[in-house]
């Protein structure tokens, strides 16, 4: 076992749940005794819908395989925020109320939610911290190593750049919400990578996450540098990635610089095939998600082992420490990747993908 100060790789396996035949580490499903059965309610609370993946994939994941594993008796209670912290702590509250068995939470404003997981806590719920590491006792935490997303982006950068780029390339980082933890390890891990080698000219944190913020720190940067000096766009993710394009192009930039994200959204996907965007980070939904269900069950079912076998490593909050946790490896995507990642995964079909826009840039690179 690990211990892991915030992010560190994990291997991307997912253990199956169901018919290990293994509750509290003793007997098989027939002769061992469960905390309780398959009637599971399992509350999901999501951030925010700017990033599209809450809706289209974490959600309808998560719901499938809590209806897997539970042979289709238990149910997910899902809410999001819509990037408002105390809208979350007000649904956080009402899962309390209708007494669900186990809350997953991906936090708006990871300390401002600490106060509402303890009320959960006292009532009995545990609640397992998703995507973001939220203060507070939470039981558990899943992620992808988010420190590694960042070192992804900064090495993708460096390389887009060449051999010979140094100092007088000048980089915009437009990193992520303040309130996310994530966005500081996103961060962390693009600096390790990009200090001493190219220079940071500006540097902002996005509120909310919202492109339209990007956009304006970009108009911003572009005002104070010049567009013809910036080297380089380092951006948190895919839809501040997509305002940062707009405002190089309200400047009158016709060959965007290189520009990171994160999340392989659809858009992302296609502005990689047409060259206006280089890179994004894969993260493999399917496999965060599903381990989530499987914690999340397996927790209030008493299945100890099974929960052990998924949180094999330790992570510290500013408020909690030896957190059991699992860390979900990720990818660097670029349009020589996009088959072999998002379609071979099924996150995308190529139909999807190679709109009549794109279907030339996607006979390219063979996509069809």
């Amino acid at each position: 076992m690990r211990r892991i100060a915030m992010s560190v790789a994990v291997s991307t396996m997912v253990l199956p749940l169901a018919g290990c035949g293994v509750l509290n580490g003793a007997g098989d499903d027939a002769s061992a005794s469960p905390t309780m059965g398959d009637e599971v309610t399992v509350g999901l609370l999501l951030p925010e819908k700017a990033n599209t993946r809450y809706d289209k994939f974490d959600y309808p994941i998560i719901k499938s395989k809590v209806a897997e594993l539970t042979h289709k008796k238990g149910k997910v209670e899902y809410s999001n925020a819509d990037a408002s912290a105390s809208t979350q702590a007000d649904q956080l509250q009402r899962m309390i109320d209708q007494k669900v068995n186990v809350i997953l939470l991906d936090a708006v404003d990871a300390h401002a939610i600490a106060p509402a997981v303890k009320k959960a806590k006292d009532a009995g719920i545990p609640v397992i911290a998703y995507d973001r590491l939220a203060e507070g006792p939470i039981d558990a935490y899943i992620s992808f190593d988010n420190e590694l997303v960042g070192q992804v982006q900064g090495r993708s950068l460096l390389e887009r750049l060449g051999s010979s780029a140094g100092l007088s390339d000048k980089i915009v980082m437009m990193n992520g919400s303040p309130t996310d933890p994530n966005a500081k390890q996103f961060k962390e891990g693009a600096l390790s990578e990009l200090t001493g080698k190219v220079t940071i000219a500006d540097s902002f944190d996005t509120k909310d996450w919202k492109p339209e913020n990007a956009e304006s720190n970009m108009a911003q940067a572009i005002g104070k540098l010049g567009k013809a000096n910036i080297a380089a766009v380092y951006s948190a993710n895919d839809g501040m990635a997509a305002g940062v394009i707009k405002a190089l192009k309200n400047a009158g930039v016709a060959t965007m610089p290189p520009i990171t994200g994160q999340d392989a959204e659809l858009d992302a996907v296609q502005r990689i095939l047409a060259g206006e965007q280089y890179m994004s980070v894969y993260k493999s939904y399917p496999d965060e998600a599903e381990a989530a269900a499987q914690m999340a069950v397996a927790k209030v079912q008493g299945k100890d082992i099974q929960f052990d076998a998924l949180t094999q490593d330790r992570v510290d909050s500013p408020t909690n420490k030896q957190i059991p946790a699992k860390l979900v490896q990720v990818s660097a995507l670029t349009k020589s990747k996009i088959k072999d990642t998002v379609v071979a995964d099924g996150i995308y079909t190529s139909a999807q993908i190679c709109t009549a826009a794109y279907k030339s840039a996607c006979a390219a690179i063979g996509l069809r």
